[in-house]
C-alpha cells in the first residue's frame, strides 16, 4: 500500500506568533480577507500592530501561512483517520469523513480555506499549493492501491478520479460553509453518499427479467 511522504515537523511553538495566526483565522472568517485589517488581527491576538510584521510580511503572507500550517495539521489528522484501514472502500469513506470532520470541528478555518483563500490573487495565480497536492496525493495513492489489488477498475485514470472525488467534497464544503442553516445536510451522511455515488453511480439496479414460461403445445 503506497504511503505519502511523512509530513514535515511543525515549526517550533511561538505563543505570540500562534496567537496571531489563530486571531487571523477568526478575523478573516468574520470580516472576509479583503475587509480584514491588520489592526483587527493585532487586537484579537492582544499584540501591537507592528508585532505582526515581525512574523509576516503582510496580510496575504499571513493568509498563505494559515494555509501551509493548517494543511500540515489536516494531513496528520488524515493519516490518523486512515491508519489501519486496508480496503479501498473503507479508506475512501474515511477520507471523505475526515474531510467533512474538519469542517464541522473548525468552521472558522473552513471559511478561510474554502472561501477567503480563493480571494488571494497570489494563491490563485502564482502559488504552488504543495500541501493541497499532498492531500490529493493520498487519495490518488488509494486509487492506485485499489487497482493493484483488483478492487478498482484498471482503466480509470487515478488523476481524474482523484480530482472528481475531491471536486465533490470541495463543492459540498463550500455549500456547507455558505449555508445559513448548517444543519441542511448531515456531513457524515454526505461523506458516505459521495462515496456511494462515486463507486456505484446514480443508476438504479436493473431488476432481473422474469423467467420465460415454456410454451404449451
Amino acid at each position: 500500500m503506497a504511503l505519502r511522504p511523512a509530513a514535515s515537523e511543525p515549526p517550533p511553538r511561538n505563543d505570540k506568533r500562534e496567537r496571531i495566526v489563530e486571531a487571523a483565522i477568526e478575523v478573516f472568517a468574520e470580516k472576509g480577507f479583503a475587509a480584514a485589517r491588520v489592526s483587527d488581527i493585532a487586537k484579537g491576538a492582544n499584540v501591537a500592530d507592528g508585532t505582526i510584521y515581525l512574523y509576516f510580511r503582510n496580510k496575504e503572507d499571513l493568509l498563505l501561512t494559515i494555509f501551509e500550517e493548517k494543511m500540515e495539521e489536516i494531513l496528520r489528522d488524515l493519516d490518523a483517520a486512515l491508519e489501519g484501514l486496508v480496503d479501498p472502500v473503507d479508506r475512501m469513506r474515511a477520507y471523505a469523513r475526515a474531510h467533512f470532520h474538519q469542517l464541522r470541528t473548525h468552521p472558522a478555518l473552513a471559511q478561510v480555506l474554502q472561501i477567503e483563500l480563493r480571494q488571494s490573487t497570489r494563491f490563485v495565480r502564482q502559488y504552488r499549493p504543495e500541501r493541497l497536492w499532498q492531500y490529493l496525493g493520498v487519495f490518488e495513492a488509494l486509487i492506485r492501491d485499489g487497482q493493484a489489488a483488483g478492487r478498482l477498475r484498471l482503466e480509470l485514470d487515478p488523476f481524474l478520479a482523484t480530482w472528481a472525488f475531491f471536486g465533490a467534497l470541495d463543492e459540498l464544503s463550500i455549500q456547507w460553509v455558505l449555508a445559513r442553516k448548517r444543519d441542511r445536510f448531515n456531513l457524515e451522511q454526505a461523506a458516505d453518499q459521495v462515496v456511494e455515488i462515486f463507486l456505484h453511480g446514480l443508476l438504479a439496479p436493473v431488476p432481473p427479467s422474469p423467467p420465460v414460461s415454456p410454451e404449451v403445445p
